[in-house]
């Protein structure tokens, strides 16, 4: 593992140059992992929030930067409580002066790509891929930007800011999307309701601080704030929903804007690529749970700890490669439960191929393969492994 550390770097420099090309698109995003056992020393496990909702354990955070096709193509580890957006401009400073790749389109999510960090990247020449965070939609439409009247489900809407030029704002709506977001709006107030509804009831004269803390914890636990209008009145609380404001949240479930500074993309073209991200937090949940297990981690030395997350990624380049090679095998396969094929029963069945020493009578033949049925030889074709 040492030595795999020391070489991760030039490892990383290989991997780029065969992946990433002037003009690509490059997508990163970040996760954590916890840990096991007492860390003192480490400059990189610490408490932080933990994306898996693991509580009480300290943790690292990962940064992982893909191709547009979910390639992996290098891995960093951060303190466990960086934030995510701090780690933009190393990580693309990275591509630029390491990788050598000068042309880039730098795919990220709404809480990656701050304005701050993508003036960063313009600084580098690289143009950026990302969402707009709800607020930055409510801007648009209150400056008449856009209209809701041009989200829907069928086309992507692009739309051009005179005051931002270069940038194109594609608007589309998910309708799945709108319904869920309706029907978990639709449960937060009626549980926001309900417990308000026994504070406003009480027979009792409350302390006006303590009543108010009591509000507090009940909007903050629904995140239903913005909904209510409240004040304390001689002790009692009185209360309602501002159906206004509901109302306009109503307007906007399922909608998104894509904020697109790639030109050549198009509109669909652009919430096509944006959507890909996809392929990194499938990335994610390979290293971590389905089939490599990179989680919890024992190591006591940042170095070790370090070299286990980048052998983990090296594990998951493996898998990626073959799963496109395995492409025409599970192309062919059944849906949901007629599904037969799976990476992890890929593996399965390659394990039953053994190699063993024969012994005849007093004659001892070493390195005997057995021989692969027919399901087995099929995978080692399209693999294009010779035994």
């Amino acid at each position: 593992m040492d030595r795999l550390r020391e070489r991760q770097q030039s490892i990383q420099k290989q991997l780029a140059g065969k992946h990433l090309q002037d003009g690509c698109l490059v997508y990163y995003d970040m996760t954590s992992s916890y840990a096991e056992g007492d860390y003192e020393d480490s400059e990189l496990v610490t408490w932080g929030d933990n994306r898996d909702g693991k509580r009480g354990h300290e943790q690292i955070a990962i940064g992982l930067l893909t191709n547009a096709q979910g390639c992996p193509v290098a891995v960093r580890v951060f303190r466990g409580n960086t934030a995510d957006q701090t780690t933009v401009l190393q990580q693309a400073q990275t591509i630029c002066e390491e990788y050598g790749v000068k042309d880039v389109v730098f795919v990220g999510d709404r809480g990656m790509l701050t304005p701050k960090r993508i003036e960063e990247l313009h600084v580098l020449g690289y143009k950026t891929l990302t969402a707009l965070t709800h607020p930055q939609m409510r801007e648009l439409l209150q400056r008449r930007v856009v209209q809701l009247e041009l989200f829907n489900a069928q086309e992507c809407v692009g739309v051009v800011d005179p005051e931002v030029p270069g940038v194109q704002y594609v608007l589309h709506k998910n309708p799945e999307r709108a319904q869920r977001d309706a029907a978990t709006r639709r449960s937060l107030l009626a549980k926001t309701t309900q417990a308000l509804d026994k504070l406003a009831q009480s027979p009792r004269r409350s302390d006006h601080d303590k009543l108010a803390a009591k509000v507090g914890v009940i909007l903050n636990k629904h995140h239903t704030g913005k909904f209510v209008l409240w004040s304390i009145d001689h002790g009692r609380l009185v209360w309602q929903l501002q159906q206004q404001i509901v109302a306009q949240e109503e307007a906007m479930d399922g909608c998104y804007i894509i904020r697109n500074e790639a030109a050549a993309l198009g509109a669909a073209g652009a919430r096509d690529c944006y959507k890909d991200l996809i392929h990194v937090e499938q990335a994610f949940r390979n290293l971590k749970t389905v089939a490599l297990e990179m989680r919890p981690f024992y190591h006591h030395r940042d170095d070790r700890l370090q070299a286990h997350v980048f052998l983990c990624m090296l594990a998951y380049y493996v898998q990626w490669q073959a799963t496109r090679r395995l492409a025409p095998l599970f192309a062919a396969d059944g849906q949901g439960k007629n599904r037969q094929w799976t990476w992890v029963r890929v593996l399965e069945r390659l394990k039953a191929i053994r190699q063993q020493t024969v012994r005849i009578g007093g004659t001892e033949i070493p390195g005997v393969i057995s021989t692969p049925d027919a399901e087995q030889q099929r995978i080692l074709d399209l693999l294009k492994v010779r035994l």
